[in-house]
């Protein structure tokens, strides 16, 4: 079981910078980390110290090709599909972030709508 330790200051602000302009995004938490769905599927997450998004296969393959990203495990050799942990590289970088996260919201935005689970 992964060590839920808290994140820095800076990333929670890169976080909430990050999907202050997306649309039509809900904001929940998970495992006491913030997260952004869009219809029911998970689009980003705060874990620890560390941002993680999910992108298409194609946006995926550039982000580790060229950004050096890295598939996202929360514990180690347990990687969860369509997620990349985002580098500093582009945490750092305010316009890279909003890009980023425009392509993860075109994305999920494709998949089908998850149902509200019953209480």
């Amino acid at each position: 079981m992964p060590a839920f330790t808290k994140p820095s200051a800076g990333t929670l602000q890169t976080f909430e910078t990050s999907i202050a302009g997306l649309k039509g995004v809900e904001r929940r938490t998970m495992f006491g980390y913030p997260s952004v769905f869009l219809n029911g599927n998970m689009l980003a997450c705060v874990f620890q110290d560390r941002i993680m998004l999910r992108l298409s296969d194609a946006d995926r393959s550039e982000a580790i090709a060229a950004h050096k990203a890295k598939l996202f495990e929360p514990s180690p050799g347990r990687a969860m599909k369509e997620y990349i942990e985002l580098p500093t590289a582009i945490t750092k970088d305010h316009s890279a972030m909003q890009r980023w996260f425009e392509l993860g919201r075109t994305y999920v935005a494709t998949l089908p709508a998850k149902k509200p689970k019953k209480k």
